[in-house]
């Protein structure tokens, strides 16, 4: 993210809730870019997602979304006044015209939730390469009047059973190693951990650092899902 992008998050979000939320807000961003910004990669085999999507409680509902003319305003409103509207204005259309999948959750017709979905490719440059079956998850996010109710588990289940009954091959999926309640959410998911790894890109090239600091046991693990990984991309032909 480029500094004048930064600099309107900040004023916009300033804007929305005064002076000290703002601190608040800069002290967590800083500290959590300068101190804790490894993430932990998630794996699932869709293939081996064998049962139908779960039906949700009868609060719940999941919708599919694919361009941004199929957003209601409410939605739109909801999707991009918590940050600089602009930008999240921008962001959103260039994702649809990317092909990716916007999932809403809602409780009691109320918009609780999203995440995005993209096949084929990620949106980023990432910690792997992707086969053109593959999907990857992103950006999800819980509005807070909706945590503690395990949205993200319910949203993030019913995504991977979804793409599963379509047939897709792999999904995969990253959080914060600080974010502490969507680590709890992936773990009662079909994914499993690939491993901790941060990423880089200079002039075009990215680069991925995997690391070893976990138990030995744990280490096994992750290398073997992440060799498995390489395996099948290569593969599809990439």
């Amino acid at each position: 993210m480029s500094i004048y992008s930064l600099l309107n998050r900040i004023a916009a979000f300033y804007s929305s809730h005064g002076l000290v939320p703002t601190i608040r807000r800069v002290k967590l961003a800083a500290k959590r870019a300068l101190f804790a910004n490894r993430m932990v990669v998630f794996y699932c085999d869709l293939t081996k997602q064998v049962t139908p999507p779960d039906e949700l409680p009868n609060s719940l509902k999941v919708e599919r979304v694919i361009t941004y003319a199929q957003l209601n305003p409410e939605d739109l409103q909801n999707l991009t006044s918590f940050w600089n509207p602009k930008q999240a204005h921008r962001n959103i259309r260039e994702r649809f015209e990317q092909g990716a999948s916007l999932w809403l959750i809602r409780s009691v017709d109320k918009l609780a939730g999203y995440g995005w979905s993209l096949q084929g490719r990620t949106i980023a440059p990432y910690f792997l390469q992707l086969g053109e079956n593959d999907v990857q998850l992103f950006d999800f996010y819980t509005f807070p009047k909706f945590r503690g109710r395990a949205t993200h588990w319910l949203l993030t289940s019913h995504i991977l059973q979804t793409l599963a009954a379509e047939g897709r091959a792999r999904a995969f999926g990253d959080t914060a190693e600080w974010n502490k309640a969507q680590l709890s959410s992936f773990k009662m998911t079909p994914f499993r951990r690939l491993g901790l790894a941060r990423s880089f890109t200079v002039l075009g090239h990215t680069f991925v650092f995997w690391y070893d600091n976990e138990p030995a046991e744990q280490i096994r693990k992750d290398r073997e899902r992440r060799n498995e990984a390489s395996t099948m991309a290569k593969s599809y032909g990439q």
